[in-house]
């Protein structure tokens, strides 16, 4: 399957490509915090604004998934990456967010980023708890009730880091 994907990168023209995926996500309400409300301008920001940069995983034109790198934090705390990501429904189970995974440690190097860190993984998102550590993240800190889940109310989200 992941032979004949190519990920790349885009910029704030390209985003439509990738909103219907993000609206889908959002409106689960059981792995981001963002508002079911989230309109398509500022999301755009939010994904494409220096200096976050965002790439698409895409097979014959089609949007499989998409991340978004940028640092953690401005300032003294920029050298650590921060990286969001979404895989299209019929593409889950696939390999594609451990793709995308990989593809962001590359850049998050080349960009000179030391570490990376998740600071909003939902605990009840153990697919997405279990591939993180797959790839070397490790819990450093849990914050109980700190997400409303659509289904099951206040839980816990874990923060995870890497050295890169």
């Amino acid at each position: 399957m992941n032979g004949d994907v190519s990920i790349g990168e885009i910029d704030a023209a390209g985003f439509a490509r990738i909103w219907p995926i993000m609206q889908a996500v959002i409106a689960s309400g059981d792995t981001y915090n963002y508002p079911a409300d989230l309109d398509v301008d500022t999301a755009r920001a939010m994904w494409t604004a220096a200096p976050v940069r965002c790439f698409v995983a895409e097979r014959d034109g089609t949007v499989l998934g998409f991340y978004k790198l940028r640092p953690n934090q401005p300032g003294l705390g920029d050298h650590v990456a921060n990286a969001s990501y979404m895989v299209a429904a019929e593409a889950r189970g696939r390999g594609i967010a451990s793709m995308l995974c990989e593809h962001s440690l590359q850049q998050a190097r080349a960009a000179g980023f030391t570490a990376m860190q998740f600071n909003f993984v939902v605990s009840t998102n153990t697919v997405a708890v279990r591939l993180w550590q797959r790839h070397g993240f490790a819990i450093v800190g849990q914050v109980p009730g700190a997400f409303r889940h659509a289904r099951l109310g206040p839980t816990d989200i874990y923060v995870m880091h890497r050295e890169l």
